[in-house]
């Protein structure tokens, strides 16, 4: 059975993810910028908008938003009275599965779950709207392990836990808040607590995670209403910590760039920006309420930052200096993210979309459309604040239990990389067990008898399930399959 699991893990830790160039396995993406690394999308839509692949009307209520990796989009939706974890197959829409992770937050803007899924290899990971964290396999959704920020000394606050929890290394990473420490990490394979933060016990707030190795340490960046702060990710001790004066409620997601910390918030507050020098001492770099984000969420690209400010409108601000480039109210408040050298902005009330440059030299929208249909079942003081993300040349978007799939690509774009599963490299598992064994020693080798059972298996399927190849997972599928059989 060693030999047979060893093989299993091949596809989980060495074959699954390099399946897909266009992953965007979390929130905000893999590097935590909201700054997709695609090229070759389209540079203006048609008047009706991008061509729609798909809509699906089985996401739930609430505003999580999306990660999607080897061809499965993950998000969470409330069903009746309980908070599901979903997939969906990206291409289609179609949902795969269904895992409930906890009941029901109740809330006047909207009811259910606003964090986004995380996936790590063959896991993923979600935290509820009252707090409560599951794990669970990608493949078919069953449930590994399920632990509460209750359990740690958490508060759900007032808009419920909408932070998206990060995966690093062997840890499952967030902010719990309260006495026993604002922030903790858990073991990623059991739910057990590794250590959590003594030195910081602030309530819980509504930004997620960071995570960057810097000054010869990696650590972990957060914030909440009275701190933001970084902490070794190896025992949860305090690296540095700056005051920040939040208000009401602190949500958009810090930056780290080259030693700097951005943090901005909304009700009056605005943004700051801090130097992390030797021995992680902290100087003030600038701050000012040139950005007043509230929750759309701000990103760094080319030296600037783009977002909307309740102060002006969609802002662009200089990096280096807290600077105003320019300021539009062409477009009202919303959420933005940025895909080969473009801005995506989503209007909140309206479900308007546009495409604009991501330039300092001014405000200029090449094309919009308004989302259609929308939800019947918001709140009314609720509005379409799920995040837009782009991902293999597809722009997803939700209203509540709505998700939209768009066609974003430019077929005429030569540079366009090909994203698509090469299924014969998969044909002969003793190559890819060679390759793996070449990046991963540790790994025990799988028996000739289960290589031959596999090769079979993959045969078969050709013949009598050739939708099955439509999957990015189809390798991990039937190497799961084979295993199963080899363990009877």
């Amino acid at each position: 059975m060693k030999t047979t699991i060893s093989l299993l893990c091949l596809f989980v830790t060495g074959g699954l993810h390099s399946l897909q160039a266009a992953d965007w396995p979390r929130w905000r993406g893999a590097d935590f910028d909201d700054v997709s690394k695609e090229t070759g999308l389209l540079k203006s839509w048609p008047q009706t908008g991008p061509s729609k692949l798909w809509m699906s009307d089985q996401a739930g209520l609430g505003y999580s938003g999306f990660s999607i990796v080897a061809g499965t989009l993950y998000t969470q939706g409330l069903k009746d009275d309980t908070e599901h974890l979903l997939a969906f197959d990206a291409a289609t829409g179609k949902q795969k599965w269904a895992t409930p992770v906890g009941p029901m937050l109740v809330n006047k803007w909207g009811d259910g779950p606003r964090g986004t899924p995380t996936v790590d290899g063959n896991r993923v990971y979600a935290l509820s709207g009252q707090g409560f964290l599951i794990c669970a396999n990608v493949l078919d959704g069953k449930t590994l392990w399920t632990t509460s920020m209750k359990d740690f000394g958490g508060k759900t606050p007032g808009w419920g836990y909408t932070e998206s929890v990060l995966v690093d290394g062997d840890k499952v990473v967030c902010m719990p808040g309260g006495a026993q420490g604002a922030m903790i990490a858990l073991d990623k394979l059991t739910g057990k607590r590794l250590w959590q933060t003594a030195e910081w016990t602030d309530g819980a707030q509504y930004a997620s995670i960071i995570a960057t190795t810097y000054n010869g340490a990696r650590q972990y960046i957060g914030l909440t209403m009275q701190h933001f702060a970084g902490i070794d990710a190896k025992d949860g001790h305090k690296l540095w910590m700056v005051e920040w004066n939040g208000r009401t409620a602190v949500i958009p997601t810090p930056i780290f760039s080259k030693g700097d910390v951005y943090v901005s918030s909304g009700y009056g507050v605005g943004c700051k920006l801090v130097h992390i020098g030797a021995g992680n001492a902290v100087s003030d770099g600038w701050t000012n309420t040139n950005m007043v984000n509230h929750h759309g969420g701000v990103l760094l690209h080319g030296g600037f930052l783009y977002g909307y400010s309740d102060k002006g409108g969609w802002t662009c601000q200089d990096w280096a200096t807290g600077d105003v480039k320019w300021v539009s109210k062409n477009l009202g408040k919303g959420a933005v993210h940025c895909a080969d050298g473009m801005l995506y902005l989503l209007e909140e009330s309206t479900g308007n979309v546009v495409l604009a440059d991501a330039s300092p030299d001014g405000w200029k929208e090449h094309s919009r459309f308004k989302l259609d249909p929308q939800t019947t079942q918001r709140k009314p003081d609720g509005r379409i604040w799920t995040h837009p993300v782009v991902a293999d040349g597809r722009l997803y978007l939700r209203d509540q239990e709505l998700l939209f799939c768009f066609d974003v690509k430019d077929p005429a774009a030569s540079s366009a990389k090909s994203t698509s599963v090469d299924a014969g490299r998969f044909q002969d598992p003793k190559q890819a067990e060679q390759a793996a064994l070449k990046q991963f020693p540790d790994l025990a080798v799988a028996g000739s008898a289960f290589n031959q059972a596999f090769v079979e298996r993959v045969r078969a399927a050709r013949q009598t399930r050739p939708e099955l190849f439509k999957d990015p997972n189809w390798p991990l599928i039937l190497a799961a399959e084979t295993a199963k059989e080899s363990a009877r």
